[in-house]
C-alpha cells in the first residue's frame, strides 16, 4: 500500500496536470496534513488528503480539463486580473453574508455545484453533500448523474436541492428527467449547455493509464479497457430504458429552452453561457436565469476563464435576469471578486469534492466553512457590510487604464 501510494505521488508530482492545478500539491508531509476536516487551514490542505485517498483513475476524472488544461488553468488565473479595494474607518462591526436567488434565501452566495458520480470520491457521495449543504444552509445543485436519486437527496437535505440536467438526445426521457425533479419539489432546474458532443479529456486519460485496479470489475469498459458510461446504473435513469441514450445532444437548440418552459413550473437556469450574445438570447428565450461556466475548463479548450466571461454576460443580460457563476473558485476573495462583476451566486465543485473524499460530511461542510471566512474577512477589508454592498468599484481592474478609469478591454463600460 505505501509504495503504490509513494508511486502514485512521484506519478501526480510529474504530470502536467499538477502544475496546472496548484505548484505545491503533494508537498505537504504526510504527518503535518490535516487528520480531521476542522483542522484544514485552506481547500488546498483538503485536496492534499483527498489525493492521497482517492484511486488515480477517479482522481483524474475530478482533477482533469480538457485538451492541455489551459482554460483550467485560465479559470484560476483570471482571478489574478483584479484587485480588492481596501477601505478604512468603516463599521464593519456586522457583515451579513446571506443571499437571495429566485426568493430562496442562503447563508451565503457560495453554493455546492453538479458534480456526478461522486460515490467515487466517498461512499455517502451526494448524501453527505446534502447533510452539508443543509448544516450550512447552502445552495446546493445535484447531478443527473448523481449517485442518490433526487428524493433520497431532498429528505435528507430537507429543503429541495436544484436539479441540473443533461438534455439528453431522446425528449421523451428528458421530460421524465424533469417531471420527477419537479415532482420532488425541486424549484430551479440547471440545463447544461456547455457539452453538446463529447469532449477531450487527455489528462483523466493519463492518470487512468497509472490506476492498477481493473476497471471492468466496476464498470463497463470498451474494447481499449477504457470506462464506458453506463446510465442505467445512475439512480435518475432507474425505469428508463437507456441503452441506446446518449446525455447531450449535439442539434440542441434555443427552442429547446421555450419547450421546457412549457413543461415545467421550475425556474429554467442555462449553465454554460459565456457570451453577451447568449446571454441575450437566453433572456429573450424565457431563460430564468443564467450560469456562466466552462465547465471547469472541461468542456471546449477556449482558452478563456469563467471570470473573463462574467462581465461579458452580465452586460448581455441587462439585469433582467440572475446570473451566477462556477470555475476557479477557491479563496473567499475569488467570490469576492466574482460577486463584483455582477455574479448573484457562486457555485463551487472541486473544493467541495476535495473536502468529501477527506472527510466525508465534515469536509463539505469545512469547506464552505473556509470560503465564508475568507469572503467575510474580504468585505471586512474592503468596507462591504452586505453581498449587495460588493460592487465594481470595490474592486480594481489591473488592466485598466489609469488615467481614464476605463479597461483595456473594456470592462468597465
Amino acid at each position: 500500500m505505501m509504495r503504490e501510494r509513494r508511486a502514485l505521488l512521484k506519478f501526480l508530482a510529474a504530470s502536467p496536470l499538477c502544475a496546472a492545478l496548484r505548484p505545491t500539491l503533494g508537498a505537504i508531509a504526510d504527518d503535518r496534513l490535516p487528520k480531521v476536516a476542522a483542522d484544514a487551514l485552506d481547500v488546498f490542505e483538503l485536496e492534499a488528503v483527498a489525493q492521497r485517498l482517492v484511486p488515480p483513475a477517479h482522481w483524474g476524472y475530478l482533477q482533469s480539463g480538457v485538451d492541455g488544461d489551459v482554460t483550467l488553468r485560465a479559470n484560476i488565473e483570471a482571478f489574478g486580473r483584479y484587485q480588492i479595494k481596501p477601505r478604512r474607518l468603516v463599521d464593519v462591526s456586522h457583515v451579513e453574508l446571506t443571499t437571495d436567488v429566485f426568493g430562496i434565501r442562503a447563508a451565503s452566495p457560495i453554493g455546492c455545484w453538479p458534480i456526478g458520480s461522486l460515490r467515487a470520491l466517498h461512499p455517502e457521495g451526494d448524501i453527505a453533500v446534502a447533510r452539508a449543504t443543509r448544516a450550512r444552509n447552502a445552495l446546493q445543485i445535484m447531478s443527473t448523474m448523481a449517485s442518490f436519486p433526487v428524493e433520497q437527496i431532498n429528505e435528507v437535505r430537507g429543503i429541495p436541492v436544484w436539479y441540473q440536467l443533461y438534455t439528453t438526445d431522446q425528449f421523451e426521457v428528458t421530460r421524465k428527467l424533469v417531471k420527477r425533479a419537479e415532482a420532488a419539489g425541486c424549484p430551479v432546474l440547471v440545463v447544461t449547455v456547455d457539452t453538446p458532443a463529447g469532449r477531450n479529456t487527455e489528462s483523466a486519460a493519463r492518470l487512468r493509464r497509472d490506476d492498477t485496479r481493473v476497471c471492468s470489475n466496476c464498470h463497463a469498459v470498451d474494447e481499449h479497457g477504457n470506462p464506458q458510461l453506463q446510465l442505467s446504473t445512475k439512480a435518475m435513469f432507474g425505469g428508463i430504458d437507456a441503452r441506446n441514450l446518449n446525455l447531450t445532444q449535439p442539434a440542441l437548440t434555443w427552442d429547446f429552452v421555450k419547450r421546457l418552459k412549457d413543461m415545467t413550473t421550475m425556474k429554467v437556469v442555462l449553465k454554460g453561457i459565456e457570451s453577451a450574445q447568449d446571454a441575450a438570447l437566453a433572456v429573450d428565450n424565457g431563460a430564468d436565469g443564467v450560469i456562466v461556466s466552462n465547465h471547469g475548463g472541461r468542456s471546449v479548450e477556449s482558452g478563456r476563464g469563467m471570470l473573463e466571461s462574467l462581465p461579458d454576460v452580465v452586460n448581455g443580460t441587462a439585469g433582467r435576469i440572475p446570473v451566477l457563476v462556477d470555475g476557479g473558485i477557491r479563496r473567499g476573495t475569488d467570490v469576492y471578486k466574482a460577486l463584483a462583476l455582477g455574479a448573484s451566486a457562486v457555485g463551487v465543485g472541486r473544493p467541495y469534492a476535495w473536502g468529501l473524499a477527506a472527510f466525508g460530511q465534515d469536509g463539505v461542510e469545512r469547506v464552505l466553512d473556509i470560503l465564508n471566512l475568507e469572503l467575510r474577512f474580504a468585505m471586512v477589508g474592503s468596507g462591504a457590510r452586505s453581498v449587495r454592498e460588493i460592487t465594481r468599484a470595490t474592486i480594481i481592474d489591473r488592466e485598466c487604464d489609469p488615467r481614464h478609469g476605463v479597461g483595456a478591454r473594456g470592462a468597465f463600460r
